[in-house]
């Protein structure tokens, strides 16, 4: 439950959400966001392309690609802030898809803040109650308590150039919280964070999403902002969505060679599967032959497939290694990570081939450059493609 909507008066609710009783009184739906079939075009460019995507009553998603891929626009078209080419977006059930900005309670946290530098924290925080009449009482009272809730009580007077980047946020997030959203919107707004601030922070966005029990759709290219905090991550690629999961499906089991390429350290080797059984497929690649495990989709001797392997599943092959994949390769130099280590190899077909270790620094660097090894991995360990479609 929303703490604000929790202990607001009963008297007049219309005061306290800043819309009329008619819009407010939206039948809970078990979906809080549903976008269907939506696209944008911008002249020939199509930036989004037939946009299908629901989000659960109180579910953080998050949605991640790279630069270009489609999400802010997509995190704009959600606010009213972005028209779209075709397509609907429902709120609780109810048609939002020409709703003005104003009327869908959809606050956006913006990657810059967007804060307003002559107005001082409080006035920073009231500014979305401003656009429409509230009882003096009912913002002092929300202000406060919207200010506890992000540790701002003792900075409500304070300059906004006074304050940290850690603060700034928290007042972009309290001054989209005052309205009491049916859904928060972020688009980035860790990017400007220091690394260490930037952890800190996931850990107090995540639990004020839990406490408030509202949706959190957050924008992001960084995979470890996405995994730490969303229920689900969407990931898309060239105005698509290439694939929808929980953090542990979406590493364990990408659905596409973008996702295998973009997500995690993933090892790719192309090859031809040469034999089928009722348990594994042996595939023949450059670097050698390769197994994996037969799931649902069936592979037929001759289809062209992609191995993937995830990097922190390699290791140093022992003597025999009897039912595991192994391939040789050469040891091109190495990174140490602070509780890992990444190892840079190279194959005799001159392909790059990566694997991690949680080791010490000291243990690597008993490995000497250009030494000979002879990597393994368990056969279950093995992740099937398809065919890339060029």
């Amino acid at each position: 439950m929303n703490p604000l909507s929790a202990a607001k008066p009963q008297s007049n609710p219309s005061l306290q959400t800043g819309v009329p009783l008619t819009e407010n009184a939206i039948a809970a739906t078990a979906h809080d966001l549903e976008i269907r079939g939506v696209s944008k075009q911008f002249g020939s460019l199509m930036v989004l392309n037939n946009i299908n995507l629901s989000v659960k009553a109180g579910e953080f998603i998050a949605i991640m690609g790279p630069s270009g891929c489609g999400k802010t626009t997509l995190l704009r078209i959600i606010a009213g802030l972005e028209g779209m080419t075709s397509g609907e977006i429902r709120l609780q059930g109810k048609d939002i898809t020409h709703l003005p900005v104003h009327r869908r309670n959809t606050p956006m946290v913006w990657q810059s803040f967007a804060l307003f530098p002559h107005l001082n924290v409080q006035q920073n925080i009231t500014f979305g109650l401003t656009l429409i009449p509230h009882n003096r009482a009912d913002v002092k009272r929300k202000v406060q308590e919207v200010a506890k809730m992000m540790h701002l009580e003792t900075m409500l007077n304070r300059p906004i150039s006074q304050l940290s980047g850690g603060q700034k946020q928290r007042v972009a997030i309290a001054r989209a919280l005052i309205t009491e959203p049916k859904i928060l919107l972020l688009d980035e707004p860790m990017s400007a964070l220091d690394p260490h601030l930037r952890v800190r922070m996931q850990g107090e966005l995540k639990r004020l999403q839990q406490t408030l029990d509202i949706s959190f759709i957050y924008v992001t290219h960084n995979q470890n902002e996405a995994f730490s905090m969303a229920d689900r991550v969407v990931v898309m690629n060239q105005g698509n969505i290439d694939q929808v999961g929980t953090p542990t499906e979406i590493y364990s089991r990408p659905a596409t060679h973008f996702v295998a390429e973009f997500v995690g350290n993933n090892n790719l080797f192309d090859g031809e599967v040469v034999s089928v059984s009722e348990k594994t497929v042996t595939v023949s690649c450059p670097q050698g032959r390769m197994q994996a495990l037969w799931h649902e989709q069936p592979h037929q001797v001759g289809d062209r497939v992609t191995v993937v392997v995830p990097a922190e599943r390699l290791s140093l092959a022992s003597a025999g290694t009897p039912g595991e994949n192994t391939i040789n390769a050469t040891l091109r130099g190495f990174e140490f990570m602070g509780s890992q280590v990444i190892y840079f190899l190279e194959t005799d077909t001159g392909y790059e081939v990566r694997m991690i270790r949680q080791e010490a620094l000291d243990q690597s660097l008993s490995i000497p450059i250009n030494s000979k090894l002879q990597l393994s991995w368990k056969i279950q360990d093995t992740i099937l493609l398809g065919e890339q479609i060029q």
